[in-house]
């Protein structure tokens, strides 16, 4: 299958994964909710141990895989966090400004020149945000004052950064250190449940109490919401292994029209005309700076 397609494939699942996500956060804390999927993802994950060759496994490679879990784990909290605090229509499509934040950041700290596309497509996703922010009757600074003052924004930026790091060091483990994508979602899911188990009890909470009060109807969604997680994260790291990370996310962030807009029409969120339209905005404007 060609890396279009995976990436495709990984784009839906990260949809499904995303509205449930959101539907389940209405009655449990983003934490808890992700120290829960973390352990329901390690339970499903185990099916693969039998297929992995632990012998032939770069133990510098699982280190560093470690180390890029940790990023990933606050990365996926922060986004929880936003999901639950803001309207799935507004928080996911703030996830587009990956490439624009990686071109920035690019320039200032590696010299990377910008090219005029590229800030044509900077432009985009300026143009897109605002759109997407601003509300009726609103003042024309009033997006940013938003943008500025909300924390649940700020968790935005936060995931963005950390995602943008994690991304990069995927395609570096799975590029120089040989590691086969079954191996690494598999000891990826057992860090990030380590990870969270940690945070939990640094909170000062009990992670067999949490798992113990889960609801049956809660734990079916959360079965499900792992199923679809583990499905785009294995179609995410097959294509990272066929194209350039930029091409495959560019693809992968389409997830982000399917679920603001299905999501938003399932949750009764307003303005989705004028967000969807702020969505496709962004969507091209990633695609120049890619």
């Amino acid at each position: 299958m060609d890396w279009f397609s995976i990436a495709l494939i990984s784009a839906i699942f990260s949809a499904i994964a995303a509205i449930l996500q959101k539907k389940i956060l209405f009655d449990l804390d983003a934490l808890d909710f992700s120290f829960l999927l973390s352990i329901i993802n390690l339970a499903l994950v185990f099916a693969l141990a039998g297929s992995i060759d632990f012998n032939n496994t770069n133990f510098i490679g699982i280190l560093i895989l470690y180390c890029k879990t940790i990023i990933g784990a606050l990365a996926f909290w922060c986004v929880m966090l936003s999901i639950k605090n803001m309207e799935i229509s507004g928080a996911l499509p703030l996830m587009v400004l990956t490439p624009g934040i990686v071109a920035i950041f690019s320039y200032l700290l590696l010299g990377e020149v910008i090219s005029f596309i590229q800030i044509i497509g900077m432009l985009f996703l300026l143009i897109g945000t605002y759109i997407l922010e601003i509300k009726r009757h609103d003042s024309l600074m009033q997006p940013f004052k938003t943008f500025w003052e909300s924390k649940y924004h700020h968790y935005i930026i936060y995931a963005l950064i950390l995602f943008t790091i994690s991304s990069i060091i995927d395609k570096v483990i799975l590029r120089d250190y040989k590691i086969l994508p079954t191996t690494f979602l598999f000891f990826q899911q057992i860090f990030l449940a380590i990870n969270f188990t940690i945070i939990i009890i640094l909170k000062s909470k009990n992670p067999i109490k949490l798992l113990r009060d889960i609801k049956p109807r809660t734990y079916l969604f959360l079965v499900i919401v792992s199923i679809t997680t583990l499905g785009y994260r294995y179609a995410q790291i097959e294509a990272f292994k066929i194209a350039p990370i930029a091409l495959v996310l560019s693809v992968k962030r389409m997830s982000v029209f399917f679920a603001s807009i299905i999501g938003g029409k399932i949750f009764s969120e307003k303005y989705l005309l004028k967000k969807g339209i702020a969505i496709i905005i962004l969507l091209y404007g990633a695609y120049l700076l890619t």
